[in-house]
């Protein structure tokens, strides 16, 4: 599994699944706090939901606990790694 493939996967599967039709794959920083107040996705809570669902499955993950889904889903970098490990 190439890592900047499932990187740009991942990306454009948030703007999918969270319907941020204005925003582009290339407009999020690999390093960027997906949940932060100032990121311009704004993403919120439904958004987590669809997000952790949408990787069960597309990549047979489950992050159904609160604290390891904050914990895995900070930035694409890291959401990238945790799945590139798991299907390693």
């Amino acid at each position: 599994m190439d890592i900047e493939q499932l990187k740009y996967d991942l990306k454009k599967m948030i703007i999918d699944e969270c319907e941020k039709e204005d925003i582009t794959p290339e407009d999020i920083q690999n390093d960027a706090e997906l949940f932060a107040p100032d990121n311009e996705l704004e993403l919120d809570s439904l958004d987590a939901l669809q997000i952790s669902m949408s990787i069960q499955k597309a990549y047979n993950i489950r992050l159904v606990d609160p604290k390891e889904f904050r914990r895995v889903v900070t930035t694409i970098d890291n959401l990238a790694a945790f799945i590139h490990e798991k299907n390693a």
